[in-house]
């Protein structure tokens, strides 16, 4: 019997809804559709089958199911063929488009109809979700297609519609739930508690750190275990899934099924301890290994961008910023000044970040003797005699070096912080971190090649120094690094720059033609046509220009509503969990992101301390400066 069949069946819809004759179970998974609709009947649910109001005689609708309590919609189905679900890791995955024949007054649906979630309430939404997963003696949870892309769904956008308290409640509900007597039902209240630990674990599994801090899971996750052991008595079969689940907490059971039994009498006690000392191993062994990137100003408008570890201390920020502005170390000193104005002298061992990784709003490198920072650029006699560094380098080894860099910092990108920034839109308490650095390094590579480029004092370095960005970024590109690549070009193409026609005019027309083609890539036209075919062709791994990837999110959530009718659009949830999984495939590392590349300190001074003009003012009076108006 099809899913929608068996709605037809159990409720007694009007005839026309009956032609087919007797019906039969084709699989194990209809079977388990058919008994959470009993069950649900059993709960006071009632399912009711759309028609749509104008079909055509051959228009094309897709058939939704309504499940209703007390008078009002609690979870909306809409069937789909089974060939337009894609598995999670895939990209784009199956749309809930109205591609589907109405077949309501025709035979019944098809073995490959399927039924996908279009809102609902959170309670519903799970329960459906559970009740989809299907079960393999001895293998654990193995859903299908369309259950493994809810469940991905779900757990990448719940945090949209319910708290992390409620999900934990509601889990242990749906565990500890008594629903059937007998021997036949016990059966079926062991699959509930398996599926509720298969999701349990997928979901501690996608969290990861994200949970670690909250006191509400650490106390969930004690209950639940608990709760496991508890009931190996009554289910040894639990104890390959609690071994799982172990592992997952770091967790390590010192007592075995048979040392553990409800007749026991120090069964309190022995939970206690356990408790305790696995509760202590939830947090593990962590090393603070974040990186931050440190913003140390040099001159009023021109600041240094370091790469540095979350425990840096003074001493070794201002050797890198000497090293970099070539000033003698001992001639200089570090302060930070704080959001009220007040400023504070570091002293050699002090720490730059504070544990909640938040910088001062600015560092400041400035001379002993006079206490002032140091002169700005257009004031400088040094600006004519200024090394354009970057022109001794290896273009491939500087592409590389840049790639390394971004793909250090895009594959520690946590798939919730895309969630986090969508949604939040303000202080997210350090929840999205990784995503933050690499939007900010995609803004400073763009500043840092229209810098260098305006520091350049003589046409014939400009000149070179531009064949060279524009081969670094075809690199990038080859390199499958589009957010590097793209923040190049995007820097050659800033007014300050473009406007050098007579350093432009000398630039080779091999070299113009190739950042022409480069160039292609940056236009808007047709929603990034030209990016996203360019981005679709290449290969995991590989690093999206991520501006553009958290305007396609913020495309979605802006344009649409989360709620409907006071239920949770979970179509819209279902395209970000799409645009999430595309980030997922990009970090896909087949590879090991493994690229040749000379160790030179030459090439990763270049790369991870990169000093930029952050004043557009400034950037044009440079330009101007070089090339006057006419």
């Amino acid at each position: 019997m099809s899913w929608g069949c068996g709605l037809r069946y159990l409720f007694s819809l009007p005839p026309a809804l009956q032609q087919g004759g007797v019906c039969t179970l084709r699989d194990k998974d209809e079977l388990s559709r058919l008994e959470m609709v009993q069950r649900l009947a059993k709960d006071g649910c009632r399912f009711l089958q759309k028609v749509p109001e104008r079909a055509e005689p051959h228009s094309q609708e897709a058939v939704r199911v309504y499940l209703k309590e007390r008078g009002q919609d609690v979870l909306v189905l809409q069937r789909v063929s089974s060939e337009q679900l894609l598995p999670p890791a895939a990209v784009g995955g199956r749309s809930p488009s109205s591609n589907e024949e109405d077949s309501v007054t025709d035979s019944p649906t098809s073995a490959s109809d399927r039924y996908v979630v279009v809102s609902g309430t959170p309670q519903k939404i799970l329960e459906h979700l559970l009740s989809d997963l299907r079960l393999d003696e001895g293998q654990g949870a193995t859903p299908g297609k369309e259950a493994e892309m809810l469940l991905d769904d779900f757990l990448l956008t719940y945090l949209v519609f319910m708290s992390t308290s409620d999900l934990c409640q509601a889990l242990l509900g749906h565990y500890c739930t008594k629903r059937c007597r007998g021997k036949e039902e016990g059966k079926e209240a062991l699959y509930r508690k398996r599926k509720v630990l298969h999701l349990v674990s997928q979901w501690t599994a996608l969290y990861r750190d994200f949970l670690r801090e909250e006191e509400n899971v650490k106390l969930f996750m004690k209950t639940l275990y608990r709760y496991v052991l508890d009931d190996l008595y009554e289910y040894p079969t639990l104890e390959n899934d609690l071994k799982e689940f172990q592992k997952l907490l770091r967790m390590h059971r010192r007592h075995t099924v048979e040392e553990y039994s409800p007749r026991k009498k120090n069964k309190v006690l022995f939970h206690q301890l356990s408790l305790k000392e696995n509760g202590l191993q939830l947090r593990g062994v962590y090393s603070d290994t974040r990186e931050v990137l440190c913003r140390v100003y040099v001159t009023p408008d021109s600041y240094l961008s370091v790469r540095a570890k979350a425990t840096v201390v003074a001493q070794d920020l201002l050797r890198v910023v000497a090293e970099k502005m070539e000033q003698a170390e001992e001639e200089l000193a570090l302060a930070a000044v704080s959001y009220t104005g007040e400023k504070l002298v570091l002293q050699p061992h002090d720490s730059i970040c504070s544990e909640s990784l938040a910088l001062p709003e600015r560092l400041l490198a400035y001379r002993k003797d006079t206490g002032d920072i140091m002169k700005p650029l257009m004031d400088g006699a040094e600006l004519g005699h200024r090394a354009a560094r970057l022109l001794s380098l290896n273009t491939w080894d500087v592409a590389v070096a840049l790639t390394s860099f971004d793909w250090s910092l895009f594959s520690s990108i946590h798939e919730q912080e895309l969630i986090y920034h969508t949604f939040t839109r303000s202080a997210s308490g350090g929840r999205t971190v990784a995503l933050e650095l690499l939007l900010q390094r995609c803004n400073e590579v763009q500043l840092w090649v229209t810098t260098e480029v305006l520091l350049c004092a003589t046409v014939a370095k400009r000149v070179q120094l531009l064949k060279k960005f524009i081969k670094i970024a075809a690199h990038c590109k080859s390199q499958r690094n589009l957010n590097s690549s793209f923040a190049i070009i995007m820097g050659l193409t800033m007014a300050a720059v473009s406007r050098l026609s007579q350093t432009w005019e000398k630039v080779p027309g091999k070299f113009r033609k190739l950042f022409s083609e480069l160039e292609l890539l940056t236009d808007p036209s047709l929603n990034h046509k030209a990016y996203r075919d360019a981005f679709k062709k290449m290969k995991p791994p590989k690093i999206p220009f991520m501006p553009l990837l958290l305007k396609d999110i913020t495309f979605i959530h802006e344009g649409n509503k989360t709620f409907l009718d006071n239920l949770v659009n979970f179509e819209k949830l279902h395209m970000i969990a799409d645009a999430i999984r595309l980030m997922r495939h990009c970090q896909t590392d087949h590879m090991g992101n493994e690229m040749t590349q000379k160790d030179s300190p030459e090439v990763r001074a270049c790369v991870h301390y990169l000093h930029i003009i952050d004043n557009q003012q400034i950037l044009f009076e440079l330009s101007h400066r070089l090339e006057p108006r006419a």
